[in-house]
């Protein structure tokens, strides 16, 4: 007897089964909500994210090619069918805030998303000026969330982003960083001034964050972005040629994507993760781990266990 969360997916594939071919018709609002989603709050105000989001680094550093931009525009639809997703970009992206500018501005979903990108210069002026043309590329005169990426010159950015917040030109603020030798830098920042935001890697390749940066960032009701939740792709090739365990079924996990990813968003300090793709089936494989059961503790260190052994 098959699940409706089974047959549920099933109706989903079958529509969008054809967009690696192009297609362009658009969903309909009850395909869409046919599934529910886990979302999780914002500690700050309550406002609710689904757990699976979209990270830009890499793959939106395209040009204008129409074949690149199609692939990128049903990426973007299926992230915008459940409203108030992440997308996260940088200037440090290349083309990637242009990119994602354009597709929203085209897919006219700007109201779904949940739109995040960087300040990455030094001086107070200069990053003015890159945030200001972070809103031109975006095409918005609000951003939703603007981070301090990598935390460079952290201490004069935060009392911009304190004035744009005020001015409500950004709605949140934060910071970011990538890598375990960061994290103790990142926890002074954290114990020094109050966020709304940290993004910062967490997988099951890369668990340090949740030695002291996660319990902290619940302890200052500090929202967390896993970033690198596939950590760059080396789950992907530890696993290469290896079948998912049945066991994976009680956490209704259908792919070695959904099971890196329930990992990272069953953590009670992550808010969501911003896996990055280009390809629309992968987009929506991804979501997929936002629906049904998530890991509890005892399925999480057996998660951690299978993949200490490969």
């Amino acid at each position: 007897m098959q699940r409706p969360y089974d047959q549920q997916r099933r109706r989903l594939l079958k529509i969008l089964g054809g967009l690696g071919l192009g297609i362009t018709t658009p969903l309909s609002s009850d395909t869409l909500s046919a599934v529910a989603h886990i979302t999780k709050a914002i500690p700050a105000t309550d406002e609710r994210l689904p757990i699976i989001g979209l990270g830009t680094s890499r793959v939106f550093n395209v040009g204008r090619d129409v074949a690149d931009l199609s692939r990128l525009r049903e990426v973007v639809r299926i992230l915008a069918s459940l409203e108030n997703s992440m997308v996260d970009t940088s200037p440090m992206y290349g083309e990637a805030e242009r990119v994602t500018g354009d597709l929203v501005e085209n897919l006219a979903v700007r109201k779904r998303l949940f739109l995040a990108t960087k300040v990455w210069t030094e001086g107070k002026q200069a990053g003015i000026k890159q945030m200001q043309e972070s809103q031109r590329l975006l095409k918005s005169q609000t951003i939703d969330l603007m981070q301090i990426h990598n935390l460079v010159d952290w201490q004069t950015h935060i009392k911009t982003l304190r004035d744009w917040k005020a001015q409500g030109l950004i709605r949140y603020l934060g910071i970011t960083h990538y890598t375990e030798g960061a994290h103790a830098a990142v926890i002074r920042v954290m114990r020094q001034t109050p966020l709304d935001f940290l993004q910062i890697n967490y997988s099951l390749a890369e668990t340090e964050a949740a030695n002291q940066v996660l319990p902290l960032a619940r302890e200052k009701g500090i929202a967390v972005i896993a970033n690198r939740p596939f950590a760059r792709g080396a789950l992907f090739r530890a696993i290469r040629g290896r079948t998912l365990p049945a066991w994976t079924k009680e956490i209704d996990c259908e792919s070695w994507a959904q099971f890196f990813l329930k990992f990272v968003v069953s953590h009670p300090a992550i808010t969501c993760a911003i896996p990055g793709t280009s390809k629309a089936n992968h987009m929506l494989d991804n979501q997929g781990a936002a629906k049904g059961r998530l890991p509890n503790p005892a399925m999480r260190e057996r998660m951690l266990k299978l993949i200490a052994t490969l």
